[in-house]
């Protein structure tokens, strides 16, 4: 496998991603920021936990695309719009609720989620890239 995560004991604790990912591989996967789009044009969920998944959901087929799997990446970088850390439950929700069905190990990848005011797009709540070494 081309990475192995770490979580150095000095690091912050109880977070749900891990703190480094070492990547060994030759070539670079880059997945432009994925967002609830649903692949037969139906609405997107309302909900940031609906959301979330459906993004998630999303970035697989980027990655499979590429030949690459969860198992690869070594970032995530999550975009919420109007984020209060009351919102970290429903978030979690949406990882938990579909990280079985995509190849998601939890604790995540290396991960930050970044406050914004809007996306692209008007009902988007989240948008996620991903980075992965194969």
């Amino acid at each position: 496998m081309p990475v192995q995560y770490l979580s150095p004991n000095e690091m912050i604790p109880d977070v749900p991603y891990r703190h480094v990912a070492v990547g060994t591989g030759e070539r670079l996967v880059f997945i432009a920021g994925q967002v609830a789009h649903m692949p037969d044009g139906s609405r997107i969920p309302e909900d940031l936990s609906g959301q979330v998944g459906q993004a998630l959901r999303n970035v697989k087929r980027g990655l499979e695309a590429a030949g690459a799997s969860f198992s690869d990446v070594v970032r995530l970088t999550v975009y919420v719009t109007d984020w209060q850390a009351s919102k970290m439950e429903a978030f979690m929700e949406g990882v938990e609720s579909v990280a079985d069905e995509i190849g998601l190990q939890l604790p995540m990848p290396p991960a930050s989620l970044i406050a914004v005011v809007q996306l692209f797009e008007p009902g988007v709540l989240v948008e996620i890239e991903a980075t992965a070494v194969l």
